[in-house]
């Protein structure tokens, strides 16, 4: 079963570190998934699995929200260029935000496998 709290504590801290992490791009973005999965995966407890699938969704929800924010943006801004470029501007960042939701959704399961055991 799902514990959601767990979820929300480590959406918060990812998107906290991320936020901080603007300092050091590559190595600040990845560390923020890293802290906000264990953070997840602590607080859920119950072994291997059970932190790894909270850190894996507190990474995929945040990313989600993040790809989604970030492509409206986007789309907003590709207005300048008409009607087709706030279409285009919108899918690629939709298209490129969603593949890194995936990848780094799977630092955060990682880091949560070890926040589980931990937390037990």
């Amino acid at each position: 079963m799902t514990n959601w709290r767990a979820v929300g504590y480590g959406f918060i801290v990812m998107i906290i570190a991320g936020l901080l992490a603007t300092f050091a791009p590559v190595i600040g973005h990845i560390g923020a998934g890293l802290i906000g999965g264990f953070v997840a995966g602590y607080v859920a407890g119950g072994g291997l699995l059970s932190g790894g699938w909270h850190g894996l969704l507190a990474g995929s929800v945040s990313g989600i929200i993040l790809t989604l924010i970030l492509a409206a943006f986007g789309g907003l801004v590709g207005l300048i260029g008409g009607p087709l470029g706030g279409l285009l501007g919108g899918a690629g960042v939709l298209v490129i935000g969603l593949f890194l939701t995936a990848l780094f959704a799977l630092d955060a399961a990682l880091a949560g496998m070890i926040g589980g055991i931990l937390g037990d």
